[in-house]
Formats: C-alpha cells, sequence, structure tokens
C-alpha cells in the first residue's frame, strides 16, 4: 500500500517506526520552543517522558499509521483512528468517522509539503474505508495558526475544547 507522489514515499508504519516518530516530534517540540511556544507541547523531548513514548506504541499498533519518507528517511508520520483518542475530551462523530489522531514531521524537512501529502492520504484511506467524516483536532493557541493550517486542508473548525489550559479546535472534513 506504498503511495509515491511528488518525490515523497508514503508507506504504512508501524512498531518498528517508534523511534523515527519520536524524533519527528522532539524535532517539532525544539522547533515550537525556538519560535516561543512552550504550551502546544511542552518542553520537554517525547522521547524523555515514557507516558509519549508509550502514546506513540499505542498509535502504531492500535491504529492505521503512515509514514513518508524522503529519499528512504522518514521525515513526517500521521496516526488514523476510528475516532478521537479515548484520553482527549472530544466526544465520538454520531457517524463512522476517521480521526487524524497524529500529524507530525521532522523539521528538517520543513517545505517538502508532508503534512499535505499524508492528509491526502488520510482523504483517500476515509474513502477506501467508505467513511464520510475525516476529523482532527489541535491545538488552538498561538493565533490560531494551526487551526488555519487545517482549514487550508479542506476542514472547517465545529467545536472548541480545553483540555486544562490547553485550548483546542476540532474541525472536520465531509469526504466524498
Amino acid at each position: 500500500m506504498d503511495d509515491t507522489t511528488g518525490g515523497v514515499r508514503i508507506r504504512r508504519a508501524g512498531p518498528a517506526d517508534a523511534t523515527a516518530v519520536l524524533d519527528m516530534l522532539d524535532s517539532a517540540v525544539v522547533w515550537m520552543n525556538d519560535r516561543g511556544n512552550t504550551e502546544q507541547w511542552g518542553t520537554r523531548p517525547f522521547s524523555e517522558i515514557p507516558a509519549r513514548a508509550e502514546q506513540v506504541d499505542r498509535y502504531l499498533t492500535e491504529n492505521l499509521p503512515f509514514v513518508a519518507e524522503v529519499d528512504g528517511t522518514p521525515a513526517a508520520a500521521l496516526v488514523l483512528g476510528a475516532g478521537p483518542d479515548p484520553r482527549a475530551p472530544i466526544a465520538p462523530a454520531e457517524e463512522p468517522e476517521r480521526y487524524v489522531r497524529l500529524l507530525v514531521s521532522n523539521r528538517r524537512f520543513a517545505g517538502r509539503k508532508l503534512g499535505s501529502a499524508l492528509l491526502t492520504q488520510a482523504v483517500q484511506e476515509t474513502r477506501r474505508a467508505g467513511v464520510r467524516l475525516l476529523r482532527v483536532d489541535c491545538w488552538a493557541g498561538g493565533g490560531g495558526e494551526l487551526v488555519a493550517y487545517y482549514e487550508r486542508h479542506g476542514f472547517t473548525s465545529t467545536e472548541t475544547f480545553l483540555a486544562g489550559t490547553w485550548p483546542g479546535q476540532v474541525l472536520a472534513q465531509r469526504v466524498n
């Protein structure tokens, strides 16, 4: 089930990709912190937090994960679930859905549109499953830049939530 688009190879991921995904998350934390964003994912690398490493393991074994590779190097990852993470303060939809539980790229590959390629993969997988609703939630702080990113990719904001002091936004996209 490999897909090659624009020189980027997208493939199914699995437990063997945990270290690469943690590296992507660690690089994202550094990048966000360098930009002054310490609220979204905190300041500690995911690889140093046992609960975060366990979360990545669950994502790669209990869901539908994908990795985008550039020249054979894992550069970005997307995890699709059948609904939101059960630990998230978000209710499942009242219809079958696919839910983007994780979208991350190694900042070394910034500008390669890997997130866009993986979101296209998510739409294709949702359609292939005969499901018409694709949702995602994201951090709504920082001037809403991440919310705007998902809106540029065809999602519409639906509901907001607060996880402690962490402001979140749920977005949805109808898949035909």
